[in-house]
């Protein structure tokens, strides 16, 4: 039991690097003597000191490591990167005992760390609380063992199941959820790299897609614009994110003045949402939060290109949205989603639906 213990405030520590460390994992390390917590760390940001770099130097007296315990929600790494291996670190400061959370799916580490930290003779326990490990950094895993960003979806719909009415395009959209709701989408929005809509909600809604009612870092903007319809006056192109159009590689000669210095990716499968992902994942994009229409839910769901699914369902129905035309369709419906239930909660009045894709992790 104390194994778990320790290993649920690596956890805790990790979360803490929500945001800031991709396209590195979270991880967080603590450090026992004699069942006394004497060391924490965590990593912060990508490019600086690991969990167990940051766990170690909190030790006032170094001499106490040679009889202690580091635990670790992730395998220690074993290779030169932008800081050195913490395996080496390790057996360095010849710590005798090693708990590990779960095996790191990075293929440069993979397994490499526990056999240096084993080869040094030091006791090492894999799998403490394994579950909770892969599911804090899903992101990680996804995006190493399936060559693909993890793939939020998100959206609003009625009580009665529609994502939008039938207002004209001229019509604002009427807000289907409250303040607290909007703080939550901005909070998801700041843990993904990028975040992807399509022209339709671009039109609709002019969606500026950055993170302005949370602290965090502004996600790069992914747009589909598969005939360049939009111009670039649009909130989507403003210069305070990075912003990605993807069109039909036919369209790549007429870009002409008004996609000027923006950067364009050529679609060679028209009807293949599939490329987009591949893409991202030789960015190095390790996670996509997609707030669309119902044509590119549609698509990703088809193709089984999504892992997880955020459902606001207020308590409005479409015919008491703004604008709605009293004729039949009354709006957009939204997409069925074939996943597995995970949550229920309310958030002022509005229900929030969590949904994992069933090959999910």
């Amino acid at each position: 039991m104390k194994d778990e213990l320790y290993m649920q405030r690596c956890l805790e520590l990790a979360s803490l690097g929500e945001g800031y460390a991709a396209p590195n994992p979270m991880v967080g390390s603590v450090i026992v003597f004699n069942d006394r917590i004497i060391g924490e760390g965590y990593h912060k940001k990508c490019g600086e000191a690991h969990a167990e770099v940051n766990a170690v130097n909190s030790v006032k007296e170094k001499e106490m490591l040679r009889q202690s315990t580091l635990y670790v929600n992730l395998e220690p790494c074993s290779h030169w990167g932008r800081t050195p291996p913490c395996a080496d670190m390790i057996i360095e400061y010849k710590i005798p005992k090693v708990v590990i959370g779960m095996v790191d799916p990075f293929g440069r580490v993979c397994g490499e760390g526990i056999r240096k930290l084993r080869d040094a003779g030091i006791n090492v326990t894999v799998g403490i609380l394994e579950e909770k490990c892969k599911a804090l950094n899903r992101k990680f895993i996804t995006y190493h063992s399936k060559k693909r960003p993890y793939i939020t979806l998100k959206w609003a719909q009625t009580i009665d199941g529609y994502l939008d009415n039938n207002r004209d395009a001229s019509t604002p959209a009427t807000w289907m959820t409250g303040q607290a709701c909007k703080i939550l989408v901005h909070r998801m929005r700041s843990t993904h790299q990028a975040i992807m809509t399509g022209t339709n909600t671009i039109i609709r809604d002019n969606p500026s897609l950055t993170v302005r009612e949370w602290f965090g870092q502004n996600a790069v903007r992914i747009v589909i614009d598969r005939n360049l319809r939009l111009t670039d006056d649009y909130n989507i192109f403003s210069g305070e994110a990075e912003t990605i159009i993807f069109t039909l590689s036919e369209n790549l000669n007429r870009t002409g003045k008004i996609f000027r210095n923006k950067q364009i990716i050529g679609l060679n499968r028209p009807d293949d949402i599939c490329e987009i992902p591949e893409y991202l994942y030789t960015r190095g994009i390790q996670s996509l939060f997609v707030e669309g229409g119902a044509e590119l839910f549609s698509s990703l769901i088809s193709a089984g290109l999504w892992d997880e699914a955020k459902i606001f369902i207020s308590q409005s129905s479409v015919k008491e949205l703004n604008g709605t035309k009293n004729i039949q369709p009354y709006g957009i419906k939204a997409p069925d989603i074939p996943g597995r239930l995970i949550s229920k909660e309310i958030i002022d009045g509005t229900m929030l639906v969590t949904s994992m894709n069933k090959s999910e992790l």
